[in-house]
């Protein structure tokens, strides 16, 4: 465990020092509103780079639980900075946050899925007939993460991962895993799968990424539910990471940030030639090749579950913030385009390295830029 957080550490170092480079560090955080991400690791914003304009009064948000450490750090160096602006950020998951959306109960949603066409139907509503267009802001691993005394290092590949998951794999001493870890003392001891009890975008990148690559051993359709039988079940990211930490034999998938605390992950098995660790770097290889989906200003993206490039860690996620493109609510319009102007600003980008997510590639966030100009 030391050797690994002193590795995260080094890479942290490495990539600090790269200029205009994806900027990567590792610190640990939970879901209690607790974070060390805007600790004294943490890039702070200048005072002059936050533009807090006419924007005052509380902004209401919610969704996606594997943003939460980012959006701590990101409200903790904004607020400081437009002291006239309450933001109130809930995680309760993709999901959830979506509908508060479209039922116009918030500014914006956190989402780790782009709207699906029958929610942006219902976005008009609260967009006064308008469209709501998806924002990437934050990228990131999706950790596959393992509690297994005696095994500090496990490789699984997405066939026997999908096995896992879908209780077809059910020891850890399988043949199917002990093929990939041949050097490894495998206990008999019963795996205990964890999956999110809410809807969740977590779960929707999670399952996209065994449909993709091993659609014959996982044959769901896939989507924020989680739909294979039996395992157990946890309510957001840090459920399942707890999960996790207190259950031998568990293994579960949340974001880096949340394996942070002693937490180890597994090494994912693809066409490379060496096993990919769960880092923000090689997580940034694989996003870098996503492309744009969406259409006009809306930038849902395609992800590459399929990377060739060595070290790339195919299984991540992308975070989108969703809001009206117009008809953006008159006393809440200018918090929102401060703040998420804020949070697309290379200031704002750079705060993502205290929590383990990854800046979203230059050429999309600029885009992001120019769409949070003109929200109206």
């Amino acid at each position: 465990m030391k050797l690994q957080r002193m590795n995260r550490r080094a890479l942290t170092l490495g990539a600090l020092a790269v200029s205009g480079a994806l900027a990567l560090t590792a610190c640990g955080s939970d879901d209690t509103g607790k974070s060390d991400a805007g600790g004294s690791s943490a890039p702070t914003a200048a005072a002059g780079s936050i533009k807090c304009d006419d924007a005052k009064g509380q902004l209401q948000a919610s969704g996606s639980s594997a943003q939460k450490n980012a959006i701590d750090a990101w409200v903790k160096a904004y607020t400081a900075a437009c002291k006239g602006v309450q933001i109130n950020y809930n995680p309760t998951g993709s999901g959830a946050g979506v509908t508060a959306f479209t039922q116009g109960q918030t500014a914006f949603a956190g989402s780790d899925s782009a709207l699906k066409p029958e929610e942006a139907t219902a976005a008009k509503k609260a967009c006064d007939g308008n469209n709501a267009v998806d924002l990437p802001m934050v990228g990131g691993p999706i950790a596959i993460g393992y509690n297994l005394p005696g095994v500090d290092n496990l490789v699984l590949d997405a066939s026997t991962i999908a096995k896992i998951f879908d209780g077809k794999i059910k020891t850890w001493d399988d043949e199917a895993i002990a093929k990939l870890n041949p050097d490894a003392k495998l206990p008999s001891t019963k795996i205990q799968a964890f999956h999110r009890s809410d809807e969740s975008g977590t779960t929707d990148n999670f399952t996209k990424y065994l449909k993709a690559v091993s659609p014959s051993d996982w044959k769901y359709s896939g989507g924020k539910a989680w739909q294979a039988q039996g395992g157990q079940s946890a309510q957001g990211s840090s459920g399942l990471a707890q999960q996790v930490k207190q259950t031998a034999g568990a293994i579960s998938y949340f974001e880096l940030s949340y394996a942070a605390d002693g937490i180890s992950t597994v090494d994912l098995k693809t066409e490379a030639a060496t096993p990919v660790k769960a880092t923000v770097e090689n997580a940034t290889k694989a996003i870098s090749s996503a492309k744009v989906a969406g259409v006009g200003n809306d930038l849902a993206l395609e992800l590459n579950y399929k990377p060739t490039e060595e070290g790339a860690y195919p299984l991540t996620l992308v975070t989108y913030e969703i809001v009206c493109e117009k008809g953006n609510k008159a006393d809440t319009l200018a918090a929102t385009k401060s703040f998420l102007t804020y949070i697309a600003s290379e200031d704002g980008q750079k705060q993502l390295t205290a929590a383990q997510y990854a800046p979203i590639p230059d050429e999309i966030i600029t885009k992001v830029r120019s769409t949070v100009a003109n929200l109206s």
